[in-house]
C-alpha cells in the first residue's frame, strides 16, 4: 500500500508551494516532521512543538481526496495546501497548474516516428522492427500494444498503423492507411568539413546540427592538418544521423558520404556553381551573398583545426570556391559548420 508522505514542495518564483504527495517510503511521520522543519528552520512559520507528529487533519483530506479522485490523476491546486506566503500583492492565491487539455503536448509533432528500411505496401499489411527502434519504443518510450505510431523509410515515405504485438525479440507493427510519399525540399547544401580530428562529442553534435538543419550530406574532408578519421567514428555518426532524423521530423534521411582527400574534391566544386570555403579574413559571407543570385543547392567547405594551409586554399579557390568570412573571431570547426549552413538555408528559403 503507497504511504502518505508530506512535504515535496514546489519553487513559483520566490514563493513557496506546499502539497500533499505520496511516495513508497518508510516511515511517513518521520519524513512529514523533517519537512515540516525544513519550512520552519526557512520561514519561521511553525513552532517546533507542533512538529511532534503530523498534522492528522492533512492525513485525513489526503486519504478522503484520493478515494474520490482517479489515482492516475494528480491533485489539482485547488485541493492542495497554500502556505500564506504564496500569495501575489492583491492577496489572490497565485496558480501554477497548467491546462493540460487546453494545450496539448506538440514536442513530438505528431505520432511518436520510427525507421524501417521497408514499409507495409498497403493497409492491414504487417512489418516487424527490431533491434534499437524495438529498444527505443519499448524500453524507452514504453508503448504498448494498441498504441498509434508512425513509420519512415529515411526516402520520403511514412505510414500510420499501431503495435499490433509485442514480444521479445520484435514489435509487429499493422499498418491503418495506405503509405504515403512526400517530395522532399528542393534545397541541397552538401557540407565537407574537416572534423577528423575533433574530440569529446564535438563531431556527433556537429553532425545531429547538420541533420536538424536540413543539409542534404555531409562529408568528411582529410586535409594535411587533419588526414584520417576513425571508421568506427563513421559508424556512431550514422546513429547520430537517424536519432537527429526522428527528432527533427525528417522524412529524408540525411547521407554520410564517405572521407574524401582535397584532391578529390576540386572536381566536385568545378563542376558546382556555387561553392563557399569558409576563410579567415575574407570577405563577410552576408556581403557575399548580398551580390549573389539566390541558389539553393552547392557546397560549404570547412577547414579543420588550424585552417586549410596556403596550398590548400590555392587550390580550391582556383577551382571555383568562393572564399567568405563568418566574423571576427576564430571558430571551432563545428561553430563555423553550423554558422554557414544556417545562413545559407535562411538565404535560400527567403
Amino acid at each position: 500500500m503507497r504511504n502518505p508522505v508530506i512535504g515535496s514542495i514546489y519553487s513559483f518564483g520566490a514563493s513557496w508551494l506546499w502539497v500533499v504527495t505520496e511516495c513508497e517510503t518508510r516511515g511517513p511521520e518521520k519524513r512529514a516532521r523533517q519537512c515540516l522543519m525544513f519550512i520552519s528552520s526557512k520561514f519561521q512559520t511553525f513552532k517546533h512543538d507542533t512538529l511532534q507528529s503530523p498534522p492528522s487533519s492533512l492525513l485525513s483530506r489526503w486519504r478522503q481526496d484520493r478515494q474520490m479522485r482517479n489515482p492516475t490523476v494528480r491533485p489539482c491546486f485547488s485541493k492542495s495546501i497554500f502556505l500564506p506566503w504564496h500569495r501575489s500583492a492583491n492577496g489572490r492565491v497565485l496558480s501554477t497548474a497548467s491546462d493540460a487539455s487546453a494545450a496539448p503536448n506538440q514536442s513530438r509533432g505528431g505520432l511518436p516516428r520510427f525507421y524501417s528500411p521497408v514499409l507495409p505496401p498497403s493497409k492491414d499489411n504487417i512489418v516487424r522492427l527490431q533491434g534499437d527502434e524495438f529498444w527505443h519504443m519499448t524500453k524507452v518510450l514504453r508503448l504498448k500494444e494498441s498504441e498509434r505510431i508512425e513509420l519512415f523509410n529515411g526516402r520520403g515515405g511514412v505510414i500510420q498503423g499501431c503495435i499490433q504485438k509485442i514480444n521479445q525479440t520484435g514489435v509487429d507493427f499493422i499498418a491503418l492507411e495506405d503509405p504515403r510519399t512526400f517530395v522532399t525540399k528542393n534545397t541541397q547544401w552538401h557540407v565537407f568539413a574537416a572534423f577528423g580530428t575533433l574530440k569529446g562529442g564535438r563531431a556527433d553534435w556537429l553532425i545531429e546540427k547538420c541533420t536538424e538543419l536540413g543539409a542534404s550530406s555531409v562529408t568528411p574532408l582529410l586535409t594535411d592538418r587533419s588526414p584520417t578519421i576513425s571508421y568506427n567514428r563513421v559508424e556512431r555518426l550514422q546513429r547520430v544521423i537517424l536519432a537527429a532524423v526522428k527528432q527533427c521530423q525528417r522524412l529524408d534521411e540525411m547521407k554520410l558520404n564517405p572521407p574524401i582527400k582535397i584532391a578529390k574534391l576540386l572536381p566536385v566544386v568545378c563542376d558546382t556553381k556555387l561553392s563557399f570555403l569558409a576563410a579567415a579574413e575574407a570577405t563577410s559571407l552576408i556581403s557575399t551573398l548580398s551580390s549573389l543570385e539566390k541558389k539553393d543547392s552547392g557546397l560549404l567547405i570547412i577547414g579543420p583545426e588550424g585552417d586549410f594551409t596556403e596550398k590548400e586554399l590555392t587550390l580550391m579557390t582556383t577551382a571555383g570556391a568562393t572564399p567568405v568570412g563568418l566574423g571576427p573571431c576564430r571558430l571551432r570547426v563545428e561553430t563555423a559548420t553550423i554558422a554557414l549552413l544556417a545562413t545559407l538555408m535562411l538565404w535560400s528559403d527567403s
